[in-house]
């Protein structure tokens, strides 16, 4: 679920933001790479959005909003964001019964509709804050980034969601200011 926090490019990055879920669509397809919605349930979720366009929006946003209000609660240790989710966790519950399925328990939501995806996804996302691991979240030091992660290095030290991305355009920054700095350009400090 820490995936679908990072639904957004350039977190801090101001006009560079970009939403990475524009349509229900992306809302629908983002759920069955998460194993949330099967690929029937992804057809007729489709086809339902298909014949309800505002109702389709209206449930992307909530998605969005709960997936920032989940930001907010885990990163910014917000709590009206905490208290928003728990209530969207209150009506996604309300909407389901919980239910024997093979060896374990799980949410089984009693109407199929357009409310299915977000209903699932705040599920996970309560889920997700009450995981053991979370002294680990971190969230990447690149100024305009934002993406969270869960530093699983052995010492917990690690800076950039990706070393390959962020951290090589971070560490080739400094590399460059280090140089500018000793050659005495017009930016180097003294």
């Amino acid at each position: 679920m820490l995936d679908l926090v990072n639904t957004v490019s350039w977190r801090l990055g101001g006009r560079q933001r970009a939403e990475k879920l524009l349509t229900f669509l992306d809302v629908v397809d983002w759920c069955v790479e998460a194993n949330l919605i099967s690929g029937d349930e992804a057809m007729a979720l489709r086809d339902l959005a298909g014949r309800d366009d505002a109702g389709a929006e209206r449930e992307r946003q909530r998605v969005v909003e709960a997936r920032e209000a989940t930001y907010a609660a885990l990163v910014e240790d917000d709590p009206g964001a905490a208290a928003d989710l728990a209530d969207r966790y209150r009506a996604a519950i309300a909407a389901a019964d919980l239910v024997r399925a093979d060896d374990r328990w799980e949410w089984r939501d009693r109407e199929f509709d357009l409310r299915l995806p977000r209903n699932r996804i705040v599920r996970g996302l309560v889920a997700l804050t009450q995981r053991d691991d979370l002294d680990r979240l971190h969230q990447c030091e690149d100024a305009k980034c934002g993406w969270v992660y869960l530093d699983t290095s052995p010492r917990r030290n690690r800076r950039w969601c990706n070393t390959k991305d962020c951290g090589d355009r971070n560490r080739a920054r400094a590399y460059y200011a280090r140089q500018k700095a000793r050659a005495g350009g017009p930016d180097s400090v003294l």
